[in-house]
């Protein structure tokens, strides 16, 4: 059955795994509870459960399009001055080796040089809401890696690229942030956030597929782009779950707000 391509917020280094006392029970500040039970819920709302997972972060960044085709990646603590045990963290999910192969395949035949590896870690935007979403760490999972350049097009067109993986049963994942701005929070951040979100709302569920695929390419010239994403890294997954979302119907399925940034999350399909 045909799964569709989402775009999901990951949240804020090990922010749901901030109780040491029970440090594999999702536990955090209150303010992350509404992003914690939309990934909880995540599986339970698909057409069926996937036979893998395709997951592309922002937190990995390469000259192009890279695939990760360990059998069993370690984890890569890239966050830092969090409690000693969030660097213990373990989700030991297998990979999906064959799954990265024939990712890599479509993007090649799309005209994308593709490379693979297998020594690097899953990133915090990877085993952190794959961990809320998949406790028992039980779905194989390929990563993709970000082209370095950011360039919004090109990573429209590789999701449309990967988009025949949805068919086979692979759910495709883009985990980033939709607002992600550092320096600001708090009331600073609420009612700017809250502009940019409504006006990507808008763009990403735009009905018209081409004119989606437009405006959400052109996201800087929304209002507050730049405000929302200093640097776009935790938007760009976005644009690979939108290619691979094709013609399908695009939804907002999650807001929440964060640190005073409004935040949302997209279904394709």
């Amino acid at each position: 059955m045909k799964q569709p391509a989402l775009f999901i917020p990951h949240g804020g280094g090990p922010c749901f795994f901030m109780d040491p006392s029970d440090p594999d029970r999702p536990h955090s500040d209150p303010m992350w509870h509404r992003m914690q039970a939309y990934l909880t819920d995540l599986i339970t709302t698909l057409p069926e459960r996937p036979r893998a997972i395709l997951l592309i972060s922002g937190h990995w960044e390469e000259n192009h399009f890279t695939l990760h085709a360990g059998e069993r990646p370690g984890l890569l603590f890239d966050y830092h001055g969090f409690p000693p045990h969030c660097y213990t963290l373990r989700w030991d999910a297998p990979g999906a080796p064959t799954l990265a192969r024939r990712a890599a395949r479509l993007l090649e035949q799309a005209g994308f040089p593709a490379a693979m590896e297998e020594e690097r870690g899953w990133d915090h935007g990877v085993f952190i809401p794959m961990k809320v979403a998949l406790p028992d760490a039980d779905i194989p999972v390929a990563q993709l890696s970000l082209r370095s350049d950011l360039d919004p097009e090109a990573h429209i067109v590789a999701g449309r690229a990967l988009a025949p993986l949805r068919d086979e049963g692979v759910l495709i994942i883009g985990s980033g942030m939709s607002f992600h701005n550092l320096r600001v929070r708090g009331l600073q951040a609420l009612a700017p956030s809250r502009l940019w979100d409504d006006a990507l709302t808008q763009a990403v569920t735009d009905p018209d597929p081409a004119s989606r695929a437009r405006r959400v390419a052109a996201w800087a010239k929304l209002p507050n782009a730049h405000f929302a994403h200093p640097r776009e890294e935790h938007l760009l997954p976005l644009m690979v779950a939108l290619g691979a979302g094709g013609g399908d119907a695009a939804t907002r399925d999650h807001g929440s707000t964060v640190l005073g940034w409004a935040v949302s999350g997209y279904r394709f399909g």
